[in-house]
């Protein structure tokens, strides 16, 4: 089930849903349970080129996903199937009427409290590579503040997030936005990677993204960056509330705000962990403002009412 307690949290699964060629492939998913693209686009009469997009579009907003072919003894053939049952749209939830109230705060990506990375490694600010490329020593270079994108093929970040509220506040929900991809030696758009996600020590869940995108140049990436290297990612927005924890209106886990009981005294982690023993260990790229195809830090917005 995919479920959105907040309007504008919906607003990929929407955009995916507002094309008719999308809902024919749902609708085509739905009937036949798996196809690969080859026979999507033979049922469709459309090309493999042309969709493609539509098929990433349903895949990042959670409502199809790729896994390998059960009819094929070859790990690398791949099917796509519709991933959820339903979906649930709170129009007016009971939460958005008991909490008005707002904080949001950017995080520059370069600004994490600690880490622990293996190569492949490396981080640069908008100018230049910050040291050199897998040496795990430069992540404590003075210019890593003004880092705009990182990169290691195993291993964490953690982050500080800002908690300036009103005295006698409670949090009630945390939101967390950023664009991040995996991490291959070179780029691979096919190179899962298993991402974990932990507030204050508790892990909160996991994502799989799905590769390294380095094929096309991201929107804000510099001229400098060479061509063959991480380009972009996907947006991805980390929710955690009294109902449990979700990425992109997809709940990952049971783990709930509740459990960690947050007030305007708190101090709050946000640690994002690529581990050596996960199942698909390929490592974790994070993009800021300066690179790959968004505008945006680590966003930050937590909900928040009097206790």
């Amino acid at each position: 089930m995919l479920h959105v307690s907040h309007l504008e949290e919906g607003m990929e699964i929407f955009k995916a849903l507002g094309s008719e060629l999308r809902i024919r492939i749902i609708k085509l998913l739905l009937e036949k349970q798996t196809m690969n693209l080859n026979e999507l686009a033979a049922a469709l009469g459309v090309t493999n080129g042309a969709l493609t997009s539509h098929i990433r579009k349903l895949e990042d907003s959670g409502i199809v996903e790729i896994v390998p072919d059960p009819r094929s003894g070859h790990g690398n053939q791949k099917v796509c199937r519709v991933a959820v049952d339903k979906i649930v749209v709170e129009m007016n939830s009971s939460e958005m009427e008991e909490e008005p109230n707002v904080y949001v705060a950017d995080i520059p990506i370069g600004q994490y409290l600690d880490y622990k990375i293996y190569p492949t490694c490396g981080l640069a600010t908008e100018g230049a590579l910050v040291g050199e490329v897998d040496d795990p020593r430069y992540f404590a270079h003075p210019n890593r503040v003004d880092a705009q994108i990182l990169w290691f093929g195993r291993g964490y970040v953690e982050y500080g997030v800002p908690v300036l509220l009103p005295p006698f506040t409670k949090i009630r929900q945390i939101t967390l936005s950023m664009e991040i991809s995996s991490e291959a030696p070179e780029v691979n758009n096919d190179w899962p990677s298993d991402i974990y996600f932990y507030l204050n020590g508790v892990n909160i869940g996991m994502w799989t993204s799905p590769g390294d995108f380095g094929i096309v140049r991201g929107i804000f990436t510099p001229a400098w960056w060479p061509p063959k290297w991480n380009q972009y990612g996907l947006l991805k927005t980390i929710m955690i509330n009294q109902n449990g924890t979700y990425v992109d209106g997809l709940k990952i886990s049971e783990v709930n705000i509740d459990q960690f009981e947050l007030d305007y005294k708190s101090e709050i982690r946000f640690r994002l962990e690529a581990p050596q023993e996960a199942e698909n260990g390929g490592g974790l790229t994070i993009f800021g403002n300066k690179f790959g195809n968004y505008n945006q830090a680590i966003q930050a917005r937590i909900n928040y009412s009097r206790e």
